[in-house]
């Protein structure tokens, strides 16, 4: 069995060293060619680089101040500045990169990796939304592996059945940590607050996404894209445990759920492996003692952003969707608006933008996405400015 070679993009992030401590517990199945990563801990990167025996060459920092520390410890120039991570992934050759940057910077590299012919892992939800038909076109069949639980859940359902034979796919939701809460309780929500998920351990967007369910819609849209499904046809209830991590529903009755502990090892090394499965990757659950798994409908009163999500994935312009909630979440977290003006700016910059989209928008190169992206971010700001006066 050969062994696999590992491009990891973000590897200081939350999947990137579960990433890591996976590929290490199995040298005999992965080994790592190449890291990158912002530079928001830099003793990090230089950690990573020698523990897999990585030369300068093979590593990469987005922040130039970082990358000339990095640069220093590890004896020669590490490739540094805004597309770093994009001239790694060109230049070293890897059977699977894994993109687990945040945030819709993660487009170019995702693009990168589906031109080098290598398998992408993506993490990276945000890419794939707002790159949308354009990342499905680079991608040839199979080439796209999804890192989310929800969508390798689906992916490991879906083994269950014929393609034709779906009805549904059910995205489940753990609520976060308002679930319940109605939007006048949340006005005084503080970011504090936001960053406390209830079950999962995650990085800072993922989790105040997840708090305002802004991460479920972008998983909604991530799944009409990976799987061809009309939004409509994707249900999203509220599972508080976070074990069944996504359900297929076929055209005989049937729902197949994948079940397992709150934890990112198991898709991330499905991922890395795919369609094998890695032993041992995390314990699974243990039947011999009581379970209950709950299930109930999202509250789209207090929390629209699913239902605005169906939206943006009928029109294709996720783009939209997911710039206006990147430049929300930060004014939130500066402190500059409150929390359910989050989803209100989206809600916004949507209606203002919506001449753009069309069904399924078609977006002649990433040029094209870029300046749309750059369209919602200056009508997200203009808006946010009115709403912090």
């Amino acid at each position: 069995m050969s062994v696999k070679s590992i491009l990891i993009l973000g590897s200081t992030g939350s999947i990137g060293t579960q990433a890591l401590e996976l590929i290490a517990d199995n040298p005999d199945k992965f080994r790592v060619v190449g890291i990158a990563a912002g530079g928001a801990n830099p003793a990090l990167i230089i950690d990573q680089a020698r523990a897999f025996n990585l030369s300068y060459d093979h590593v990469a920092v987005a922040n130039v101040e970082a990358a000339e520390e990095v640069s220093a410890a590890l004896g020669g120039p590490v490739r540094s500045g805004a597309d770093a991570a994009v001239a790694l992934t060109q230049d070293v050759a890897a059977d699977t990169v894994l993109n687990g940057l945040v945030g819709s910077r993660g487009l170019a590299a995702t693009m990168a990796a589906l031109e080098s012919g290598a398998y992408l892992a993506l993490a990276n939800k945000e890419s794939l939304v707002a790159g949308g038909a354009l990342v499905l076109a680079a991608a040839r069949e199979g080439q796209l592996i999804p890192v989310d639980s929800e969508h390798s859940a689906m992916a490991q359902a879906l083994m269950a059945g014929h393609r034709q034979e779906l009805s549904r796919l059910v995205l489940t939701a753990s609520g976060g940590p308002f679930r319940g809460w109605t939007r006048e309780q949340m006005w005084e929500v503080t970011p504090q607050q936001a960053a406390q998920h209830p079950t999962w351990s995650m990085g800072q967007m993922n989790t105040l996404n997840s708090a305002t369910l802004v991460n479920k819609g972008l998983e909604l849209i991530e799944a009409t894209l990976l799987f061809d499904v009309d939004p409509q046809d994707i249900d999203v209830v509220v599972h508080p445990q976070s074990i069944v991590h996504s359900m297929a529903t076929f055209v005989d009755g049937c729902t197949m759920a994948q079940a397992s502990p709150p934890s990112m090892k198991l898709p991330i090394s499905l991922a890395l492996d795919w369609p094998h499965r890695v032993p041992a990757a995390q314990p699974a659950l243990d039947f011999s003692q009581a379970h209950t798994w709950t299930f109930e409908a999202v509250d789209d009163a207090n929390f629209p952003a699913v239902e605005l999500a169906r939206v943006a994935a009928a029109a294709g312009t996720g783009v939209i969707y997911n710039a206006a909630n990147e430049q929300a979440a930060e004014a939130f977290l500066a402190g500059r608006i409150a929390f359910p003006q989050i989803v209100d700016t989206v809600a916004h910059v949507m209606e203002r933008l919506d001449a753009i989209g069309g069904p399924r928008a078609q977006f002649a190169d990433l040029d094209a996405v870029l300046e749309v992206e750059q369209q919602a971010r200056e009508l997200a700001d203009a808006h946010l400015r009115t709403l912090a006066t």
